[in-house]
């Protein structure tokens, strides 16, 4: 019977473990790893597997798997790839409920034949109820627990203490020296580190699950170059919230040239890196562009001390220092709010003359040559109720004061960060990585320290919405399914702008008034009983944008001026695509005024159904201004959306220009959002564009749309 091993503590703690291919010769990969689990102080039983040794290292060596007197937690597989088959079957006959395949030659290859064998083993593990690492991976190190499985030099020396930050990488070299190894030497402690290679059965997000429900973890910070599972990463999102423990994303390949490296690394699918850009902020992961900034912001995020907002405050000896500090700030969307009266007072007590106090604050002299009363000031800025979150400057101090601003910054009921910019007067060998070990967040420069502030201000805001059950959609009233699933199934391959409309209508959006003109005269009559200038549109399945057929006309008005209109319109059509099916000419009020903006539906590889907003007409096309989300959304969700566009501005009214519907263009965005979550399976892209806008409280209206169904493809 097939076992559930989603708990990976085995793999990570294994009471015995078995490493095939282990070998005490010279460098290789079989002797590195072998060596680093004897110098790691693993604590269980050891079995290496070599049909050519007797002893490895004083271990007894066993000729196979199936030779061991007792089946392992965990098998290491470090083996020549024709032989990785023989050996998991080995271990799945035994009933080992974890194997690492070291092994490449799968499908980071990127020929058939690597991607066959790749499909193989997913098989195997799904068959067997094995759980696989791999292939291609440099395998996981436990700092809890004192099990390393890899051939690294970044664990070499004396093992480093444990700590509270998970490391996930699909790059070993990445993951354990630049990330891990890097964290470690600022101070930082690791709880786990994980190189996970191909993740052709287990995946990242096993690996995050893991973490996030280890005590020992509070922070995990991710090296990877795509996810899987758009669903699972929802998933775990929630969890990492739920737990307030943040995961921290670098997201590599964002480039065309960065997806084909990923591609030949690990084969992995680099999925839109705007998608990706949007599903990090909706589910409130806090993505960084580089591997430094990963554990520069852990180092405040392992604190677990969110800010109520965005309102900081800090004090320092030297001006320029704050300058910059404020700048920054500003830069990222920190607040630099006026000290409250009785902050104010008490600061004039400990600053005579000064005259009213700003923030962030130059204290001069009293920050070095008075520490005691630069504490007390410290104290009362954090007191403030206007202050979330206070980051002291220190320069160069005795290693009394330092400590003393430490724990200022330790015991501090409000988040607090400390920026030591300098070094120590009377203690060369002590440092910030000294501080860092200890537990208190020490930055050397003001914008990794503000750039951890701002990630803690948005985590903390996001576990806020979160436990208050904002952030779970809810659908919109008047929603009418089963008629636009209908609509859907009796349509062509690619709907025409008539069909897309009345099942975006079922959804409520608003969309115009028209009809469908088989002869000129039914378009005079469709004219006259609308009451003012048309427009005219080809209405064909095989002919999706209109405008470049020419088989358009607006503001036509007259009957001369529709008869000629259709006729022209039918003439277009039919010489630019001859074979196109013609049903008729769309007679169609003509809208007047408001802002051009486009919605959309993509269907992701990896996220599914996925909505976009921008700005309509030919602005989406030449100024990129597209925001996305994975569907379905909520309003305040949509709202947010809408404000990342760069042309935001003209929304909220610019020049005496009224402001737009705003609510309405959100509620709008919503609704298609559901239509996207509904139907995911059947619709594979979607086009409302344009989207008109008018002034606030007049709504939106759909004058044009596309829908082509993922049978076209």
């Amino acid at each position: 019977m097939k076992q559930d091993y989603s708990d990976l503590t085995r793999l990570f703690a294994p009471r015995t473990v078995a490493l095939v291919g282990a070998s005490d010769q010279g460098d290789r990969f079989g002797t590195r790893v072998f060596r680093q689990m004897l110098n790691f102080g693993f604590p269980g039983t050891i079995y290496p597997v070599n049909p050519r040794a007797q002893e490895l290292f004083g271990h007894r060596c066993y000729p196979s798997v199936a030779s061991l007197p007792h089946t392992p937690d965990h098998v290491g597989i470090i083996v020549a790839t024709e032989r990785v088959f023989d050996v998991l079957d080995e271990c799945a006959a035994r009933g080992v409920p974890f194997a690492t395949v070291y092994s490449a030659g799968f499908a980071e290859m990127g020929s058939p034949a690597g991607h066959e064998r790749q499909r193989r083993l997913i098989e195997l593990a799904r068959r067997t109820g094995m759980r696989i690492m791999g292939p291609n991976c440099n395998g996981v190190i436990n700092f809890v627990d004192r099990f390393a499985m890899t051939s690294t030099g970044a664990i070499g020396g004396p093992r480093r203490a444990p700590g509270n930050i998970g490391v996930i990488s699909h790059s070993g070299g990445l993951g354990q020296i630049t990330v891990m190894w890097r964290a470690q030497e600022t101070g930082l402690g690791i709880s786990y580190e994980a190189s996970i290679g191909n993740e052709a059965d287990l995946d990242s997000l096993d690996f995050a699950r893991f973490m996030l429900r280890s005590d020992a973890t509070d922070v995990i910070l991710m090296a990877i170059e795509g996810i899987k599972d758009g669903a699972k990463l929802v998933e775990v999102a929630r969890e990492a919230a739920e737990r307030e423990k943040p995961i921290v994303v670098l997201k590599l390949g964002r480039t065309a040239t960065g997806s084909r490296a990923a591609a030949s690394h690990t084969g992995a699918i680099a999925g839109a890196d705007a998608i990706y850009d949007a599903a990090f902020k909706q589910l409130g992961l806090i993505r960084v562009a580089e591997t430094y900034e990963l554990y520069e912001v852990a180092t405040l995020l392992r604190t677990r001390r969110w800010p109520k907002g965005r309102r900081a405050a800090s004090a320092a000896a030297t001006g320029g220092n704050i300058v910059q500090l404020a700048d920054i700030g500003e830069a990222l969307g920190i607040e630099w709010p006026e000290y409250g009266a009785a902050t104010q007072a008490k600061l004039a007590q400990l600053m005579p003359g000064y005259g009213k106090v700003s923030n962030p604050t130059d204290m001069t002299s009293l920050a070095t040559g008075e520490p005691e009363n630069f504490r007390r000031a410290l104290v009362a800025i954090a007191q403030d109720p206007s202050v979330d979150v206070i980051a002291p400057i220190f320069a160069f101090n005795r290693r009394k004061d330092i400590e003393l601003g430490a724990a200022f910054v330790r015991e501090c009921p409000k988040s607090a960060a400390m920026l030591w910019v300098g070094g120590c007067t009377d203690d060369a060998a002590f440092g910030p990585s000294d501080l860092v070990a200890s537990g208190v967040p020490v930055f050397r420069n003001a914008q990794p320290c503000l750039r951890a502030l701002r990630a803690a201000m948005d985590f903390g805001a996001f576990v806020a919405e979160h436990k208050a059950g904002r952030l779970v959609p809810e659908r919109p009233a008047s929603i009418d399914r089963a008629r636009a699933a209908t609509l859907l199934r009796a349509s062509g391959a690619t709907l025409t702008e008539r069909e897309a409309k009345t099942i975006l209508a079922a959804y409520g959006l608003p969309v115009t008034h028209e009809a469908l003109a088989a002869t000129p005269e039914d378009a005079l009559a469709h004219a006259r009983a609308l009451g003012s200038a048309v427009a005219l549109k080809i209405d064909s399945p095989d002919i999706a944008h209109k405008t470049e057929a020419g088989a358009i006309r607006l503001g036509v008005r007259g009957d001369a001026a529709v008869r000629r209109g259709y006729a022209e319109v039918v003439a277009a059509a039919r010489a630019f695509a001859p074979h196109a099916r013609l049903n008729g000419v769309l007679v169609q009020e003509m809208v007047a005024g408001g802002i051009e903006m486009m919605l959309g539906i993509v269907r992701d590889p990896v996220f599914g159904p996925v909505v976009a907003a921008g700005f309509g007409g030919i602005h989406v096309e030449v100024l990129l201004d597209v925001s996305y989300r994975i569907a379905p959304v909520t309003p305040h969700e949509a709202v947010r959306m809408l404000r990342e566009l760069r042309g935001f501005e003209l929304l909220q009214g610019v020049r005496g220009a009224r402001p737009a519907d705003i609510d309405a263009l959100a509620e709008a965005l919503v609704r298609l959002s559901w239509l996207a979550a509904d139907f995911a399976a059947s619709i594979d892209e979607l086009d409302v564009n344009p989207l008109l806008v008018f002034e606030r409280g007049a709504g939106v209206k759909v004058v044009d749309a596309l829908i082509v169904k993922a049978e076209a493809r």
